[in-house]
Order: C-alpha cells, then sequence, then structure tokens
C-alpha cells in the first residue's frame, strides 16, 4: 500500500441531526447498512488528530489477534488485509495520506475522515472533536455501505464487535484522562 494517494476523494454526506453537526457519513443515512455513533467527553483540549491519537494508544487487549484472523479469512474472498492499528501516533496528517490502513479523506482541527474501500465494502470514520465546557466531546461515526454477500455477511459480526469495541476505547479514554490528564493532544496546524 502506497503512503499516499491524491485527491479528489468520492463525496460525504450529513449525518443525522441526533450526530455531531460536524459528523458526515459515506453515503445518505438511508442507504448505510450500518451506521454507529459513539461518543464521550474528556477534561483536555483536543483536536481530531490529537483525539484520534489519544484514543488509538490504548488498543484493547486481542485486538491484533482480531485483525490476523480478520485477515486470514478476508483474505480466502480477494479482500486486503489491513494489518490493524499502530499505537504510534501521528503528530500531523493531510488528505491523500494513511492512518494505518484508512485513507484520510479530510483534516481539520474539529473534523478527522478515514475510509477504508475495498470489493467487499466501504466504511467511512469520522472523528470530531468539539471543544465544550468540560474540556472536549469526541464522536466516533462510522458508516458502512456493503457491496456483496461477503460484505453483508462481514459485517454480521463485526458490527456488534464495531460498538462495543469503540464505546470500551473511548469509556478507557475517558476514565484514563479523568484520573491523569495529560497535556493536550493537538497536532498542529493541518493544510
Amino acid at each position: 500500500m502506497s503512503n499516499s494517494r491524491s485527491a479528489p476523494f468520492p463525496p460525504s454526506y450529513p449525518a443525522p441531526p441526533s450526530y455531531p453537526q460536524t459528523a458526515r457519513l459515506l453515503a445518505p443515512a438511508a442507504e448505510c447498512s450500518f451506521l454507529h455513533l459513539a461518543r464521550t467527553t474528556v477534561p483536555v483540549s483536543l483536536d481530531a488528530l490529537g483525539s484520534w491519537n489519544a484514543v488509538m494508544a490504548q488498543p484493547l487487549p486481542l485486538m491484533g489477534l482480531a485483525f490476523r484472523l480478520r485477515d486470514v479469512i478476508s483474505a480466502r474472498f480477494g479482500v486486503r488485509k489491513i494489518g490493524g492499528f499502530s499505537t504510534a501516533p501521528r503528530h500531523s496528517a493531510q488528505a491523500g495520506e494513511y492512518l494505518d490502513f484508512f485513507l484520510v479523506e479530510e483534516i481539520t482541527p474539529t473534523r478527522l475522515l478515514l475510509s477504508e474501500r475495498d470489493r467487499h465494502l466501504d466504511v467511512l470514520t469520522c472523528v470530531t472533536a468539539t471543544p465544550c465546557p468540560e474540556g472536549t466531546e469526541i464522536a466516533i461515526t462510522s458508516s458502512v455501505k456493503p457491496h456483496n454477500t461477503f460484505g453483508r455477511l462481514y459485517m454480521v459480526p463485526v458490527g456488534p464487535a464495531h460498538k462495543l469495541i469503540v464505546r470500551v476505547m473511548l469509556a478507557r479514554l475517558r476514565k484514563t484522562l479523568l484520573q491523569s490528564p495529560p497535556a493536550p493532544f493537538t497536532s498542529g496546524p493541518n493544510p
């Protein structure tokens, strides 16, 4: 996989009204087979990339094993291996670069759009960081649109697992930051 891809990227769409105002989806909500929103408030100032770094800094146990298993099974159906997540923070990113297996489609201080588009399904993960009186509200909005039977079957176990994993990771981050808030995880200016 190359380290970057040039724009233009497919359009993104507004999320439903109950989602953060800046959240985006990969297709209109009615066309997505999976939509999920998880959010938390943390007592520090974070931008969108800093929020991603903070969430990914503490991977859940067994995530590496889960990704290896996913890659073995998916490869049998011609789906690209993704390898999982690293814990190394990124201090900057720009559209067209990769954060682990996700392509950065857009990055601003308040929104990070990450996609994985493959033969079985498309995924758009939108990380929003909204300043609030308590610090920052971090929201992770995920939208999926399968392309074939394998994509639909893939989401049967992955959908519920994704919901649990994201919810637990955000709860862990909140608990960690409430116990000992670090310096802000801001990433600096983004082009």
